[in-house]
């Protein structure tokens, strides 16, 4: 089975009858990208945001938990409302109220308006991931599809090894705000180049309703996908919405050496995701699988081997490389339990991992407010090995013949 089909798209009238091939693909890639480093933007800066408002650090996650939970509402909320408008203009829309968000936060004068400004950033994560991460089948050829897929899916790792460590480092020399005040700059770059690369794309005529979304919800394979991503995307975020309070607690680790290890974690990333690629179209179950018992593995021993640099260094890089692979595997299996509506199969894929982004930074913000971030990596990975097992019974073999 294909990892994905493409909806019949009706071009606008008087638009271009090609889609915009791989300019666009790397213009919604750098969307994609501005939005994931000013989402998990606070995970580097935690700690310095809380001593500016004098909160806790769970308090402080809830810049980690409002954007999930408000992103699980708004992929279907505002998908189904502009189901039959013109995309380029909607994830314009969006990319636009990204960098008002980004600037609100910039220049917060309470953490009221910092939540406020995540609100926002919720509503923008849930649409764009939504109607974006199903628009390969219509910018490149069927058999660029899964590349296009891999390339989109690269602004998720690229986040953490480029926007994260960037915005820790200019943090520390400039105070948090300037981080966020330049991803607003960054954001109004990337819509003008997204004006300038996407062509105009009507819907798609399969277009994405409550009863669209009401159908799938009923495959026995999107059922098994919502677990098995809530599964490992608890564990995942519940550990590493926390991270930094753990390397600056436990290893010791100053800002200069936190900042070099989430690059490092990055980096390792990029490289699960370039792994997972093609790998999650032809494998899915045993991708999916090795994916989930190496992030159980590496937040297990983390409180163990962790309380060193180069052990953190070196669980961190695993890490790296495991959640690297979750995403585009996730969504290949959306993808393939709905090959005929890429579109909804994108919008269930965004509810359910923000949601889960969402509930996993409140939890964890629970834990470690009264326990420690040890507590937390050791829950984590418990709960990375159950979505192992899930995956490993539940997953399909393959999602593609090719």
């Amino acid at each position: 089975m294909p990892l994905t089909t493409a909806a019949t798209s009706r071009p606008l009238p008087g638009s271009r009858s090609r889609t915009g091939g791989w300019p666009a693909v790397l213009a919604v890639t750098a969307g994609v990208f501005a939005i994931v480093t000013t989402e998990i933007l606070p995970v580097g800066l935690l700690t310095p945001m809380g001593a500016t408002f004098r909160i806790s650090d769970g308090t402080a996650g809830l810049t980690m938990t409002l954007p999930g939970l408000v992103a699980a509402v708004a992929a279907p909320a505002v998908t189904v409302a502009t189901r039959r408008a013109d995309r380029r203009t909607v994830l314009r829309a969006l990319l636009l109220l990204l960098a008002l968000a980004d600037l609100l936060n910039a220049f917060a004068p309470a953490y009221a308006a910092v939540l406020v400004a995540r609100v926002a950033l919720g509503l923008v994560i849930g649409a764009f991931w939504s109607i974006g991460s199903g628009l390969a089948p219509r910018l490149v050829p069927p058999d660029r599809q899964a590349r296009a897929n891999t390339v989109i899916f690269t602004a998720v790792p690229l986040g953490s090894v480029l926007g994260v460590p960037a915005g820790v480092l200019l943090g520390s020399l400039a105070g948090w705000r300037a981080a966020f005040a330049a991803m607003g700059v960054l954001t109004l770059l990337v819509l003008a180049a997204l004006s300038l690369c996407l062509p105009p794309l009507a819907p798609p005529d399969t277009t994405t309703g409550l009863g669209v979304l009401r159908g799938l919800l009923t495959d026995r394979g999107t059922r098994t996908g919502l677990l098995v991503t809530f599964l490992i995307v608890l564990a995942h975020f519940g550990g590493y919405t926390y991270v930094t309070p753990f390397l600056a607690e436990v290893t010791h680790a100053g800002p200069a050496v936190i900042s070099g290890l989430l690059l490092a974690y990055g980096a390792a990333g990029l490289l699960g995701n370039l792994l997972a690629g093609h790998r999650a179209a032809r494998a899915l179950r045993p991708a999916f699988t090795t994916a989930a018992a190496l992030l159980a593995a590496a937040t297990l021993l983390l409180p163990v081997l962790g309380t060193t640099g180069p052990g953190a260094t070196v669980l961190l890089l695993l890490w790296g490389v495991a959640y690297g692979a979750v995403p585009v595997c996730s969504l290949s299996w959306f993808l393939a339990a709905a090959p005929h509506a890429p579109e909804a199969a994108g919008v269930l894929f965004t509810s359910s991992f923000q949601a889960t982004i969402g509930i996993a930074a409140l939890l964890g913000g629970a834990v470690v407010d009264r326990t420690t971030p040890s507590t937390v990596l050791l829950l984590a990975g418990a709960t990375a090995l159950l979505a192992a097992v899930t995956a490993l019974l539940t997953a399909p073999a393959a999602t593609t013949s090719r």
